[in-house]
């Protein structure tokens, strides 16, 4: 009896061994005929670090749209005094002094150059896309942004804005396509200040070198 027992499990042991070979053979055989180049889709990461992230991006987006607006109202505030003060003081003293002409002129079109930059990247830019409620992610039109929502009716948006929140997908793509819309308008913005900035430069530089230019040359006419 201990014989066939022991017979039994020796059986056992054995057929253990070869359907764990089997199972091995099995799992390379499954490895090699995997592409190579196959790529694994990667999941979004935790809603957590999502949203955070989010939040993060859409604070340093707003932060630098309100720094290039004080900077634009800045520039045109400064443009317009000087402006203001060269029309006001020297245009009067133009028909006695004509040498003064040049120097003025060369600083008020410098001036003239920034101010219009600076007015432009101030001006608000709207834009009005469509919504394709049937077509979402084709859609050219976020709900997220005033200008897409402003023309559509109350129901309609709600409706919309309730479909949007029952994919998690979609709502991160309107997200990210806000944020874009956000960083596309501020670098525009920052291209017109740079402009502003470059032509108030170089309206200072030639202004105040032709008025010293001006007034070496009468220095050197005055007996």
């Amino acid at each position: 009896m201990i014989s066939t027992i022991m017979s039994d499990l020796s059986q056992a042991q054995a057929r253990l061994e070869q359907a764990k070979a089997e199972l091995e053979a099995a799992i390379a055989q499954a490895q090699d005929d995997k592409p190579k180049d196959a790529v694994v889709p990667k999941k979004p990461g935790s809603s957590r670090g999502v949203e955070t992230m989010f939040r993060s991006v859409y604070g340093v987006q707003m932060a630098l749209t309100g720094l290039a607006d004080n900077k634009a109202n800045m520039m045109i505030s400064i443009n317009g005094i000087i402006m203001s003060i060269i029309i006001a003081s020297v245009a009067p003293k133009l028909d006695a002094n004509p040498w003064l002409l040049m120097p003025t002129t060369v600083l008020l079109l410098g001036n003239l150059v920034s101010l219009v930059y600076a007015v432009m990247a101030a001006r608000p830019r709207i834009s009005r896309p469509a919504f394709d409620p049937s077509a979402p992610r084709r859609s050219e039109g976020n709900l997220l942004f005033f200008g897409t929502f402003a023309n559509m009716r109350e129901d309609n948006y709600v409706l919309a804005m309730e479909q949007l929140m029952e994919d998690k997908t979609l709502v991160y793509q309107a997200m990210i396509r806000n944020i874009y819309g956000l960083g596309s308008v501020l670098y525009r913005k920052f291209v017109l200040l740079q402009y502003a900035y470059t032509s108030f430069m170089v309206a200072l530089v030639l202004g105040i070198t032709s008025f010293i230019g001006v007034f070496a040359w009468l220095a050197q006419r005055t007996p």
